[in-house]
């Protein structure tokens, strides 16, 4: 497949898009041959052509936070907030994070697997080609490897690669809430421990917080990951500073998740460890924080930021990326271009991903192409979808 006559944003490089005008791209059994300007295409790459009409070409987009696995909803929640209802509130009524486990708990795999397949149609629709997929609804062995077989399903449905992470560790269920180590010890532990034998997990998360899980227990979730040879990473500083970015700094972890409450310290330890920090608009929205993550420190120290849409029933009910990046840089005050490096090169690199994110040879072709003129459009506009095509390992 030889694509011409684009505008290609290849997001190389440390700052900008990376802009080639007037541009064509070599494509050869899903991988990415060339890239640059049309007249200086090389020969051997000459063929039938396929002009996109000066249109706007980036690398396919990556949503890497997500919870499209669950069970039920909590719309019923939103609207106990919009009366004035407070989390405690809706706690005691039986609802937040529980309310959502008894639903997943309750799924069969085809219900759990219907349910996601429509997130994933609408971030693919948005031209995303890589999903992370996260446990943490089940809080017991069988529910936990159910969330993530169904998980791995997605990827055999739909043209989209999944990326899982098990998050057994992210919130204590309720016949053990005032026994967070032993549920550790013997429900989230083993349940790695099989979900790995499985091959259902690429990495291990947890929720650092101080309704969740300290940094002691975080520490023995990460500790059992390495053992079993899996990269970790973090919910952290989302409602408190907790101490959680530090410590998966240490453990030099991916990624570091929310990151609201994070210091300039924090950032300097996330620069030291490669780590990114992501960050997610939606629930900063959804909760009507106000502290928001902070950026100039992860530009001082050269912090990759990636953007994702943590899409789930509660904090985040959000399965748009191109809404993300508008959030991004309306509530967090990212540029356009950190905006789109946020959901491509940093979101591949979040993921542990060095086949995607940027277009050049020697990647995977997966690309979308835009009804647009400039990248900056896709951040710009609200509600509006100006994909054009998607192409998924060199097909579309």
């Amino acid at each position: 497949m030889l694509l011409t006559n684009a505008t290609v944003a290849t997001m190389q490089g440390d700052t900008g898009y990376g802009l080639i005008d007037k541009a064509a791209i070599a494509l050869r059994k899903g991988v990415i041959q060339w890239v640059g300007p049309m007249d200086r295409l090389p020969p051997e790459f000459a063929g039938e052509r396929d002009d996109l009409g000066g249109r706007l070409v980036t690398p396919a987009l990556i949503d890497c936070h997500t919870h499209i696995v669950h069970g039920g909803n909590r719309a019923g929640e939103f609207e106990m907030r919009l009366a004035g209802a407070t989390y405690e509130e809706i706690a005691q009524a039986g609802g937040g994070i529980v309310a959502t486990v008894r639903d997943t708990r309750a799924a069969g795999e085809d219900t759990l697997l219907m349910g996601a397949l429509r997130f994933a149609d609408a971030l693919i629709a948005e031209g995303v080609s890589v999903i992370e997929v996260k446990s943490g609804y089940g809080l017991d062995v069988e529910t936990e490897l159910r969330m993530l077989r169904v998980a791995r399903q997605i990827g055999d449905k739909r043209a989209v690669r999944i990326k899982t992470s098990f998050l057994g560790a992210h919130a204590i269920p309720d016949t053990m809430k005032d026994r967070p180590d032993t549920y550790l010890t013997e429900i989230c532990l083993p349940a790695l421990s099989q979900a790995a034998a499985e091959g259902l997990v690429d990495a291990v998360d947890g929720f650092c917080e101080g309704i969740a899980f300290d940094t002691a227990q975080i520490g023995r979730v990460f500790q059992h990951a390495r053992a079993l040879g899996l990269p970790v990473k973090l919910h952290a500083e989302q409602l408190s500073h907790s101490g959680g970015t530090r410590l998966a700094a240490r453990h030099g972890a991916l990624s570091v998740d929310h990151v609201d409450y994070a210091t300039d310290e924090d950032a300097a330890a996330l620069a030291e460890a490669g780590s990114t920090a992501v960050l997610l608009p939606g629930a900063f929205y959804t909760l009507h924080e106000t502290q928001a993550p902070p950026v100039d420190a992860f530009r001082k120290h050269g912090v990759p930021m990636a953007l994702a849409t943590d899409c789930n029933p509660g904090s985040s009910p959000m399965a748009s990326i191109l809404l993300a990046m508008n959030m991004g840089c309306t509530l967090f005050g990212l540029t356009t271009q950190e905006a789109l490096a946020g959901v491509t090169r940093h979101a591949a690199r979040a993921l542990g991903l060095d086949d995607c994110g940027v277009i050049a040879p020697g990647k995977r072709a997966d690309l979308a192409v835009w009804d647009a003129e400039r990248p900056a459009e896709l951040a710009y506009r609200i509600g509006f979808n100006p994909l054009h095509r998607r192409i998924f390992g060199g097909v579309g």
